[in-house]
C-alpha cells in the first residue's frame, strides 16, 4: 500500500488532527502523552531523539520507543535531531514500524543544539536539508515530517518551506520563533509568517507559538489558517488545555503519578513535570519546592504531592469570601493555568539590578557566558565556588594543554605518540605497538600470544612430548625444524 501524503495522511493517518502536543526532551514521554490525550490532544510528538544514539544504542530504543506497546498512543510522530542523510534514515527506518510519522527538528535553539550542530542551526543549510528529506522520503515506508523555526525575514521563511515541501515533506510545523528568541528573549511568535508559510505550501502546515488556553488556539487556527495547532509549555503546566479547562492541580498531578505506575519514566521527568504543574504554588510553600527537589523515589514525589495537596485544601477552607488571587494570576495557585515567562527587564528587577542577587540569573546569561560575553557565574559554578573559595573560572588562567598531533583534543602527558587516548588507542592497534602513557600494550600482548602459541605446539607434538628432558634450547630447534 503506497503511503499517504500531504493532506491525506493528515485526514487520514493523523484523523484530522487539530490540538498537537509538542515533542519536548524529556517532557512528552509516554505517561505525559496518555495524559495529555486524555484530556483533548489529538496527536502526539515523542520527545527530540538523538538519531546517532537511537541507531548505535539498543537500550535507548527500548527507553524511548520499544517499551511496552500501548494502542491509545497513536496517532504518534517520532522526532530526530540529526545532521548527516544516512544516519537520520537508518535511526527512522527503526522507528517507523512504531509509529505513523518520522518527524526532523530543525526547530531547536538551544546551546546544545548549537555544539551538535542540529535543530535551528542547519536552517541555512538547504543542499543537506535536501539530501535529508529526499532520502528519507525515498527509503520510509510512512511521511517524513519537519518541525522548524522562521527567518526574521517573512520571504525568506516562505521559500526555506516550499524547499522542504519540494523535498518531501508531507507537513510541516512552524514555530513563529527565529533561533535567538528563547529563555527571557523568547517574545511573541510571529502568525505573520506562520500565516505566509500556510498559504505558499500544498501541505498540511501546524502552528507553534503563544498557546497558552483554548481560545488561543481558536484565535491562531482563524487567523492563520493552519490545519492544527501544537503547545509545548502551555500543556505542560495544563494538560487539560484542550478540553478548554483549568482543573485543580492535583487532580492532574495525581492522574499522572497514576499512570507513571503503569507506565514508568526516569524519576528526573516525573520531577519535571510537577514542577511544572505546580508552578505557582511552589513560589508559596518553598519548602515544599525544596523537598521536591531532592527526593529520590516516586513514593517520595506521591508525598510531596500530597503534601502540596493538603496546604492547598487548607488554604481554601481559610479563604475569605471575595478574596482574589495574589501575584497578578488569573486563577488561584492551585489551578492549572499558564505562566508568563518573564522578559528581561523583569527578570533583572527580580533577581535585583544586576540579575545576580540571590545567585539567580537566566538561561541567557548561561549561555552568553559560555560564549565568553559575560562574566556571570552559572548556578553550578556558583556551588563550586561555595565549596571552594579559591577557585577561578578566568579561562586565562587554566593550564594550557598541549595538542593531540591528530585530532586537538589534549594529548596525553606520557603518550609515546603525543596523541589523546582515543587517537593513539587506534595507533597502537594498526602499528601493534605499546604505549605505556595511556595504558596501552597491544605489542606486549601480541609477543605473549605467540610465545603461547609456541610453548602449545611443544606440548602437542609427540616426539618433543616422549622427551621430558629436553631443554629450551632444544625445543627452539625442533620448532624451527617442524616448521620448515
Amino acid at each position: 500500500m503506497p503511503k499517504l501524503r500531504g493532506e491525506a495522511f493528515w485526514r487520514e493517518t493523523l484523523r484530522s488532527a487539530h490540538y498537537v502536543v509538542a515533542p519536548m526532551v524529556d517532557q512528552s514521554e509516554l505517561a505525559w502523552r496518555l495524559l495529555s490525550r486524555r484530556h483533548g490532544a489529538q496527536l502526539c510528538y515523542t520527545p527530540m531523539l538523538h538519531a546517532q544514539v537511537f541507531l548505535r544504542d539498543a537500550n535507548y530504543r527500548r527507553e524511548n520507543l520499544y517499551g511496552e506497546a500501548c494502542p491509545e498512543d497513536r496517532p504518534l510522530i517520532v522526532q530526530f535531531c540529526a545532521n548527516d542523510p544516512e544516519v537520520f534514515v537508518q535511526a527512522a527506518l527503526l522507528a517507523q514500524d512504531y509509529c505513523d510519522a518520522i518527524d526532523l527538528n530543525l526547530g531547536c535553539p538551544q546551546m546544545i543544539a548549537k555544539r551538535g550542530h542540529y535543530g535551528a542551526f542547519l536552517q541555512e543549510e538547504w543542499d543537506l536539508l535536501q539530501r535529508m528529506i529526499l532520502l528519507a522520503n525515498e527509503k520510509l515506508s510512512v511521511p517524513i515530517t519537519c518541525k522548524i523555526r522562521v527567518f526574521p525575514e517573512i520571504d525568506k521563511t516562505v521559500k526555506y518551506a516550499q524547499m522542504l515541501e519540494k523535498a518531501g515533506c508531507q507537513l510541516l510545523t512552524v514555530h513563529g520563533r527565529t533561533k535567538e528568541q528563547k529563555g527571557p528573549l523568547a517574545g511573541v511568535a510571529s502568525w505573520e509568517h506562520i500565516q505566509a508559510v500556510r498559504k505558499a505550501v500544498g501541505i498540511p502546515v501546524f502552528a507553534n507559538g503563544n498557546i497558552q488556553c483554548l481560545s488561543d488556539v481558536e484565535e491562531c487556527i482563524r487567523k492563520t489558517g493552519v490545519h492544527g495547532v501544537m503547545s509545548a509549555e502551555g500543556n505542560l503546566h495544563n494538560p487539560a488545555l484542550f478540553e478548554g479547562r483549568n482543573p485543580l492541580v492535583w487532580e492532574m498531578a495525581e492522574e499522572y503519578l497514576e499512570i507513571v505506575q503503569k507506565y514508568p519514566c526516569p524519576l528526573s521527568y516525573v520531577r519535571a513535570h510537577l514542577f511544572k504543574l505546580w508552578h505557582h504554588t511552589l513560589q508559596v510553600y518553598q519548602q515544599l519546592r525544596e523537598e521536591l527537589a531532592k527526593v529520590k523515589t516516586l513514593e517520595g514525589i506521591v508525598d510531596v504531592n500530597r503534601e502540596l495537596k493538603l496546604r492547598c485544601q487548607e488554604e481554601i477552607a481559610n479563604q475569605k469570601e471575595g478574596e482574589k488571587p495574589k501575584e497578578g494570576l488569573p486563577f488561584f495557585h492551585w489551578i492549572c493555568q499558564p505562566y508568563i515567562r518573564p522578559g528581561p527587564k523583569e527578570r533583572c528587577k527580580e533577581n535585583g539590578a544586576s540579575g545576580t542577587e540571590k545567585g539567580v540569573r537566566g538561561k541567557r546569561a548561561l549561555e552568553e557566558e559560555e560564549d565568553g560575553n559575560s562574566e556571570l557565574l552559572s548556578k553550578n559554578k556558583q556551588k563550586k565556588k561555595l565549596r571552594n573559595p579559591n577557585k577561578s573560572f578566568d579561562p586565562s588562567l587554566k593550564p594550557k594543554y598541549a595538542k593531540c598531533d591528530q585530532c586537538g583534543n589534549p594529548k596525553g602527558n606520557k603518550c609515546v605518540f603525543n596523541m589523546c587516548r582515543g587517537c593513539c588507542k587506534k595507533r597502537a592497534f594498526k602499528e601493534t605497538a605499546d604505549c605505556p602513557g595511556h595504558g596501552l600494550l597491544f605489542k606486549t600482548k601480541y609477543e605473549k600470544s605467540l610465545s603461547w602459541q609456541s610453548s602449545q605446539r611443544v606440548i602437542h607434538n609427540p616426539e618433543i612430548s616422549r622427551r621430558g628432558d629436553i631443554d629450551v634450547g632444544e625445543t627452539a630447534v625442533l620448532k624451527e625444524a617442524g616448521d620448515s
